[in-house]
């Protein structure tokens, strides 16, 4: 029953001390419990479930003192581990007590507990010595005298160190017991009847003290009291207790008293030495030393406030007589406290690395702060330096949190180098700092940034498959994985050529995952792809991962690969020619066929040689060279036109036919060629007149083959004047369209009258034009045509007969055939088929 009662008396004391303490755990035990003797059940005043204290690795944090108690791991107990000594732990400190601190993790919390030692009765009352000597003179000792005996001491306190004193039966002596203080007792032996050395030289007494424990426990000391004869005067101290305050810092050699005492006796009775008791241990001796013929009392070692606050120093001066006599004193040493130890910091735990996402208020470390000085000196202040981004939170008296204050950012500071510092109040103040490595553990929170937004590269055409064409890299500030980039094609293409449709990007160029390195799949073609706009993507390895873009233009540098094509004649009938390269130049396998007139004037436009170059610029601007005949001949051609006209007037000595070899060169380096051969047959005015009115109607602009030919000169010689008058009407009524034409659609087309047969060329945009054979044209933009193709249209009006066409002669030229009249209104007819042709094509424009 008696147990039970004491179990919830004590539930209730611990639940009160837990109220009034904010937080600490109070437990207490008695010295030399064994071990294993359970002091609390900690993890369940603590409030936590079973199982949960090893879960959360319930432990204990040692401050330097050895503890002597643990904690059970399965039950979560304060167990006694070793021997507990109060006296060893405390000394003579009441109250004793073991304050620890108790860490719980998930979340991390710290909680106080003490333990307090109670004192039990184990230590029996202890006297300097087993046996006192005593010298009393017989009969000049009067009853009543005092003769001061050194107390026993008792290493418990409380009651168990309250002593009392018993002698043994006797009728000269008895004892005198007077209280000093908390536990201090002055012990003196009184004389209570004159002493006779004659009748007993010697008297055995025996001294016992008792504490107050329960059993009580015992000391004894022999008192062997001798009886002297003569010197009947004890030296004598003004003052019985001698208080003095002297300060820690005080050097060895301080003198602190000084002692008087006298002796009524005379003689060498009177001369006093002084020394300190019996009673005073050997440590005491080391550190005070008295002068023995002056009193002089110095300090012969360094004190300390933290050790020993006080010291009870017993002093006898002594005479010289025969026997000597003594008078005692008792010398007080309070030891007063001085600034002269700095705070202590220790850090009970880290937690590092710390998360750059870490929340607000994360606890990094706990740490411990204690000053060995009392009162102002003792009282610590902390801060942490650099101040941010962390800060202490004090939790209980002398413990801190270093808590996080304000975000993180390993990118800018991926380690921070955090000083703890203490200062005392004393003055001046001591000053203490505890260094602490925090490293920051990186996360994911920046995405991969290209140096440019936008990437122009510039890539030759033909260039090999495989070739690099450009090196790109994106920056990652993160660590690790985090920060390793991968890059990609994400997205882009371009519409291809030849009406292939839209490409996308990644056909055409490829990027390495690793490097960034931009490599070409394919050859590039400039006619094919100018432009190729796409986007890569670099993705970091973190969790989640995170990107960034950047937009790429690929520019496709012309190359000259294309030698300039010439085109077909412009009424879209064969035309054969041939094509060469720069270095060299074939003949045709067929000829281009044109007619002039015998006569006809200087810078009279004959024909017009039509090409394009599938480059551009300088590799698509065409210039055209007249190779065959060189020298000075009939013909000449524009540099840059293509117009093949009449370098003078022409005459019957440059012959029948004149073969011309004509080369288009680019400009491109090397420069390109293709060579085109124009065959010039020199014929009358009525005859070139009727070729070219033949000419609109097989639309190929080409004179028929040879044997042909000589018929139709034939057949023109003796029909002259049938083909004239054909001519005439035809030109007649196309003279009518044209002008009804000009008269209706001024405004959209320019229209001059002129003669000239019609003709349809391509220009490329380097300024190759179209031409005819006279100066009156009318232009407009041909459907389908490619590179902006000019179309160029001339009334067919033959020119009007000449001298030759009026004589009938056909010296100047090979005659023409004659036509019948069904061949006549043919011609009639193609010809009106072809005006109307081009007055509907004006009136759709």
């Amino acid at each position: 029953m008696s147990v039970c009662v004491r179990a919830v008396v004590r539930v209730l004391v611990l639940q009160a001390a837990w109220a009034l303490g904010g937080g600490q755990v109070r437990y207490s035990v008695p010295e030399e419990a064994k071990g294993g003797t359970v002091v609390g059940r900690l993890a369940q005043d603590l409030g936590l479930e079973a199982g949960e204290a090893e879960a959360r690795r319930l432990r204990l944090v040692s401050q330097g003192r050895r503890a002597s108690v643990e904690l059970s791991g399965a039950s979560g107990a304060l167990v006694v581990s070793s021997r507990l000594d109060r006296e060893e732990l405390c000394g003579k400190s009441a109250p004793c007590a073991l304050r620890l601190e108790v860490l719980l993790e998930r979340p991390l919390r710290v909680f106080h507990v003490e333990v307090e030692v109670t004192d039990i009765n184990d230590n029996a009352p202890l006297f300097p010595a087993a046996t006192k000597n005593l010298s009393i003179p017989e009969l000049n000792t009067m009853p009543g005298s005092r003769f001061p005996l050194e107390g026993a001491s008792d290493a418990d306190i409380g009651a168990n160190a309250q002593l009392s004193y018993t002698l043994s039966p006797s009728e000269h002596f008895a004892l005198d017991v007077k209280s000093k203080g908390e536990n201090k007792n002055s012990v003196a032996l009184v004389l209570m009847k004159s002493l006779d050395r004659e009748s007993l030289a010697e008297h055995r007494l025996l001294l016992t003290a008792s504490d107050g424990g329960r059993p009580s426990l015992t000391g004894t000391v022999e008192l062997v009291v001798s009886v002297l004869d003569a010197n009947d005067n004890a030296p004598h101290f003004n003052q019985s207790i001698y208080k003095v305050r002297l300060p820690e810092s005080a050097p060895p050699g301080t003198v602190f008293l000084h002692l008087k005492a006298t002796d009524k006796d005379e003689g060498i009775n009177q001369e006093i030495s002084y020394g300190l008791s019996e009673a005073v241990s050997d440590k005491l001796k080391d550190l005070f030393i008295i002068d023995r013929v002056s009193g002089e009392m110095r300090t012969a070692g360094q004190l300390d406030f933290e050790d020993v606050q006080s010291y009870d120093l017993e002093v006898e001066a002594r005479d010289k007589g025969v026997p000597p006599l003594s008078g005692h004193c008792s010398v007080e040493l309070e030891v007063l406290d001085v600034n002269d130890n700095a705070p202590e910091v220790w850090v009970t735990s880290l937690s590092v690395p710390v998360a750059e996402d870490a929340s607000l208020g994360t606890v990094v470390a706990l740490l411990s702060v204690s000053d060995r000085d009392s009162g102002s000196n003792g009282r610590v202040r902390c801060a942490v330096w650099p101040p941010s981004p962390f800060g202490l939170v004090a939790t209980f008296a002398g413990s801190y949190s270093l808590v996080l204050r304000e975000a993180l950012d390993r990118e800018r500071v991926s380690e921070y180098e955090v000083e703890v510092r203490a200062e005392d109040g004393g003055a001046p103040p001591l000053r203490a700092s505890r260094g602490l490595r925090v490293p920051v553990s990186d996360v994911n929170d920046n995405a991969p940034a290209f140096a440019q937004a936008v990437y122009t590269v510039l890539a030759r055409e033909n260039n090999a498959a495989g070739a690099e064409l450009a090196r790109l890299w994106a920056r990652d500030p993160d660590e690790a994985g985090n920060g390793r980039v991968s890059y990609s094609v994400a997205e882009g293409g371009a519409g291809a050529g030849s009406g292939s449709g839209w490409r996308p990007a990644s056909s055409y160029v490829s990027v390495d995952a690793e490097s960034g390195r931009l490599w070409a799949l394919q050859p590039l073609d400039y006619e094919e792809l100018q432009v190729l706009q796409f986007e890569v993507r670099a993705v970091d390895a973190g969790k989640p991962p995170l990107c960034g873009n950047a937009t790429v233009q690929l520019f496709v540098v012309d190359e000259n690969d294309n030698a300039p094509a010439l085109l077909p004649p412009a009424g879209g009938g064969p035309g054969p020619w041939a094509a060469g390269e720069a270095s060299a130049s074939a003949s045709a396998p067929g000829s281009l066929w044109a007619w002039a007139a015998w006569g006809a004037p200087a810078g009279q436009v004959v024909a017009k040689i039509r090409a394009v170059d599938a480059d551009s610029g300088y590799n698509a601007w065409l210039r055209y060279e007249l190779w065959e005949p060189r020298g000075k001949g009939p013909f000449r051609v524009g540099l840059y036109s293509g117009e093949v006209s009449t370098a003078r007037a022409l005459e019957e000595a440059d012959g029948p036919r004149q073969r011309l070899l004509i080369v288009v060169r680019d400009h491109g380096e090397p420069s390109r060629s293709a060579t085109a051969t124009l065959s010039v047959s020199l014929v009358e005015g009525a005859e070139a007149a009727l070729a070219a009115a033949g000419a609109v109607s097989a639309g190929a602009g080409l004179r028929p083959a040879a044997g042909a030919e000589g018929g139709a000169a034939a057949a023109a010689a003796t029909n002259v004047w049938l083909v004239v008058a054909i001519c005439a009407v035809s030109s007649l009524f196309l003279l009518a369209v044209v002008l009804y034409g000009a008269s209706r659609w001024a405004p959209r087309a320019a229209v001059l009258s002129g003669p000239g047969p019609a003709t349809l060329v391509c220009a490329s945009e380097v300024g190759s034009w179209s031409y005819s054979q006279r100066q009156s044209r009318s232009l407009c933009v041909a459907d389908g045509a490619g590179k902006s193709d000019l179309m160029v249209f001339s009334p067919n009006c033959p020119p009007p007969p000449g001298p030759a066409a009026e004589n009938g002669s056909a010296e100047k030229g090979p005659s023409l055939s004659p036509y019948s009249s069904g061949a006549k209104r043919a011609v009639k007819n193609k010809v009106e088929n072809r005006s109307v042709a081009i007055s509907r094509k004006r009136k759709s424009d």
